[in-house]
């Protein structure tokens, strides 16, 4: 994202960190860079009512936090596609960045970090989740245009039975219905599977 289009329209962030101190300057941080910060949460379940409620762009959470771990919020901001986490600790233990990397946190930076070294991970946590949100609705149109094509093909299979026709005229059939009715073709199938099993 350029300079421009963050001026524009900031990108929406909230924070999660049980130090106030470190809140306070990881905001002041994030403010100078030209980010929004629009909610500060000090336990994880304060950070997760915050994302659900605000919605916002990134959700920048540290590992250990009362009430809820980063991690777990993390995993449930996942599951629920709200937000993409950067995860901020001073932990960077092997056992932790699995955990992460199981509950979809998208970037993981060590502290101390350098304020330079924020924009690129904000941007980076921000592409990958863009990047995971598109290979998601890419599987789930391939998963629908699957199962209309099987319902297509076993409606054509009841139509040559019932009526003794070729594959190409039950296919049309099914073809000019879906027109005459602006239903989708996965429809009209799904509607002479229906008719066929009552």
């Amino acid at each position: 994202m350029s300079e421009t289009n963050r001026t524009e329209t900031p990108l929406r962030i909230v924070i999660a960190d049980d130090e106030p101190i470190i809140r306070l300057d990881l905001r002041k941080t994030l403010e100078d860079l030209g980010y929004e910060v629009v909610a500060e949460a000090g336990d994880g379940g304060a950070a997760l009512e915050a994302i659900r409620g605000l919605q916002p762009d990134v959700a920048i959470l540290d590992i250990r936090m009362p009430v809820m771990d980063g991690i777990e919020v993390a995993r449930v901001l996942h599951e629920e596609r709200l937000a993409p986490v950067l995860l901020l600790t001073g932990y960077p233990e092997a056992d932790l960045v699995k955990r992460a990397g199981e509950a979809g946190v998208y970037y993981y930076l060590v502290k101390p970090y350098k304020a330079t070294d924020l924009m690129p991970a904000v941007e980076v946590t921000l592409s990958r989740w863009h990047e995971h949100l598109a290979l998601e609705n890419e599987a789930r149109s391939l998963e629908d245009k699957l199962e209309t094509r099987k319902a297509v093909d076993r409606a054509k299979g009841i139509l040559m039975d019932q009526f003794g026709l070729k594959e190409q005229e039950a296919f049309r059939r099914i073809q000019v219905q879906s027109m005459n009715t602006r239903k989708s073709m996965r429809e009209i199938a799904e509607a002479i599977i229906i008719a066929h099993n009552v």
